[in-house]
């Protein structure tokens, strides 16, 4: 008997919600702090992100590459826009950075940035697949911001 291929469910965090309400001074503060930090998970080709390449790679990561982000600075303003449009996550960290940033790339393309790292304000970020049912809710904040 043939062994069929096994498929994966993804499970999105059913918690993630965007904050409602900001302050524009705030959300100025906060942009000029996050910082970008990437993660070879999500990249097919290092670009100037100076990350190495992982040990075992999972296939199941959506690519930066896909969607068009190839240099490190591009994600940082990528980044630094969701903040200023106000999509950052009502879940905060210790330190009272947002656990999450959305964004969308100038093609249209929702991507979501995760709080993590060594360093304080650090994010990594990939594009929101489409099965994720949350990505509808990051276009149409997008649109009306």
């Amino acid at each position: 008997m043939a062994r069929r291929p096994i498929q994966r469910r993804y499970k999105f965090n059913p918690k993630r919600q965007i904050q409602k309400s900001c302050n524009a001074d705030e959300l100025h503060s906060l942009a000029k702090r996050v910082r970008y930090a990437g993660s070879p998970y999500h990249k097919k080709n290092p670009g100037d992100f100076c990350l190495t390449p992982p040990a075992q790679p999972r296939p199941d990561k959506s690519w930066c590459d896909e969607v068009g982000i190839f240099s490190k600075s591009e994600a940082l303003k990528l980044l630094r826009d969701g903040v200023s449009r106000g999509l950052i996550s009502v879940q905060k960290t210790s330190s009272g950075f947002p656990k999450n940033v959305w964004t969308v790339t100038q093609d249209g393309y929702p991507l979501e940035a995760q709080y993590g790292g060594p360093t304080l304000g650090y994010y990594h970020g990939y594009p929101m697949p489409t099965t994720d049912d949350f990505r509808n809710e990051v276009l149409k904040y997008w649109n009306q911001s």
